[in-house]
């Protein structure tokens, strides 16, 4: 649940998100869910030359299995709030 209150404190911000596939697409995080699926908003894709099909994509909904790596603005993250869970957790 450590994952999931973070990421909830982080909707709103911009975040880019690397699938399994190899494609990153960056955009807002409208939504996370307890299973970690994502759903963002005025997405883009990193590399359009290599996925064309998707440069059409604004909003879209990602399943959490299928993220390798959520990449987030440090000045977003705050990690006191992040230490005093963990303490909590323990």
């Amino acid at each position: 649940m450590l994952f999931f209150s973070f990421f909830k404190t982080l909707v709103g911000k911009e975040i880019a998100v690397e699938l399994k596939n190899d494609v990153v697409l960056t955009g807002t995080l409208h939504s996370v869910d307890q299973y970690l699926n994502i759903k963002l908003t005025n997405v883009s894709v990193v590399n359009e030359n290599r996925y064309p099909q998707l440069t059409a994509l604004k909003n879209c909904f990602i399943r959490g299995s299928v993220v390798r790596y959520v990449q987030i603005n440090p000045s977003d993250v705050d990690t006191e709030l992040l230490q005093d869970a963990k303490r909590k957790e323990n």
